[in-house]
């Protein structure tokens, strides 16, 4: 029978795909196996739908129901939402070039699920930006650019029909100040996904190196560029409220778990209505920034997220004592999965607040 499109975060239809995703998490993480069976029910139920016009197939939920629908799915499965995540970044960028060809191929089938695509911006973001020559480079050819080099984190490369890529112009031997985004076809001669490396969390994610051998990408396949601070223009940037989001999905698993253990011990009333007022207390900071009304900046929302993910972990895990320490629980998962938000596109102003509080540094 098929699925039931949810077409809203109130569609009592989401619950039913979260508790499906939260059935399979455990087995995910422990397996390390790339969830295609997930995402594909993700497809099913609508879940591509959620992110794109419905010119392409899509429903344009507006920013606070995907906010509730990402709060939703985190909770049940991190892995996958993270690799949505990916999906609808790569998604959102194609939708919003001046591209209309690459629109009209792409997105109805990406909107389906017919289609996995991804993306590979770190580096023109968070990651390698110290090294003096760009690790992914562009050389403009006739009707095109040649690009050579390496993505360092593509979450799905092995398994994407298309990245969306970011890379740096070059001038001869020396990079300018211009980059460009192509929406790579990943069957191009000279592109090639070696083995991830095993992560500490959401490590099916298959999220490791995409490599670019002399590969000539066709002007066809351009999406922005090139122009300087490319990832500044067009669509949202990385560091934002969408990383909080998923910190809060994954803490707020956490607190319901302490919720059913308070159930039968006493002992974890306050520590439970502590870590639920702060919740609560985040949750509202990130819909105001949400609704354009913030009361801090998006870097101060995501260091009290991240902040709130790994704290509500290791309560979790307390809580379970010896049996959450056991591989397998999903309070020592979600104290592995707590740690990305260390890592995942986070500003240095957010890994340094962090950093000042875990070391008991108070201004």
């Amino acid at each position: 029978m098929p699925a039931t499109k949810i077409t809203s975060p109130d569609h009592p239809a989401l619950a039913e795909l979260c508790q499906a995703l939260a059935d399979h998490a455990q087995e995910v993480d422990r397996t390390g196996n790339w969830p295609a069976q997930q995402l594909q029910l993700c497809a099913e139920y609508g879940v591509f739908e959620w992110f794109l016009d419905p010119a392409w197939g899509g429903q344009a939920w507006d920013q606070e129901s995907v906010v509730r629908g990402y709060l939703a799915l985190s909770g049940a499965c991190l892995t996958t939402t993270f690799i949505i995540t990916q999906y609808t970044g790569a998604c959102r960028r194609i939708a919003n070039s001046e591209n209309q060809d690459l629109k009209e191929r792409l997105l109805p089938d990406l909107a389906q699920g017919k289609l996995f695509a991804t993306v590979g911006i770190s580096h023109l973001t968070t990651s390698r930006r110290h090294l003096s020559t760009p690790v992914l480079r562009a050389e403009r050819k006739e009707g095109g650019f040649l690009l050579d080099g390496f993505s360092p984190w593509v979450t799905g490369a092995a398994y994407a029909d298309s990245v969306m890529i970011g890379a740096t112009l070059m001038d001869g031997d020396q990079a300018t100040d211009e980059q460009l985004l192509v929406a790579l076809p990943t069957n191009l001669s000279g592109v090639s996904a070696p083995e991830p490396a095993q992560l500490v969390g959401v490590s099916a994610s298959a999220t490791g190196e995409l490599r670019l051998d002399q590969v000539f990408v066709e002007d066809q396949w351009l999406l922005a560029g090139p122009t300087e601070n490319i990832m500044s223009k067009g669509a949202s940037s990385p560091g934002g409220y969408e990383t909080s989001t998923l910190a809060l999905g994954l803490a707020d698993a956490a607190i319901n778990f302490l919720a059913t253990e308070a159930a039968k011990r006493a002992d974890l009333g306050a520590p439970l209505a502590a870590l639920r007022q702060e919740h609560d207390d985040v949750s509202k900071t990130l819909f105001a920034v949400v609704h354009g009304t913030p009361d801090c900046s998006t870097e101060t929302l995501r260091q009290q997220a991240n902040s709130l993910a790994l704290r509500s972990a290791q309560a979790a895990l307390a809580a379970a004592k010896g049996t959450g320490y056991v591989l397998g629980h999903p309070a020592g998962r979600w104290c592995r999965e707590a740690l990305f938000f260390l890592v995942w596109s986070c500003p240095q102003p957010v890994l340094s607040a962090n950093l000042c509080e875990l070391a008991g540094i108070t201004e």
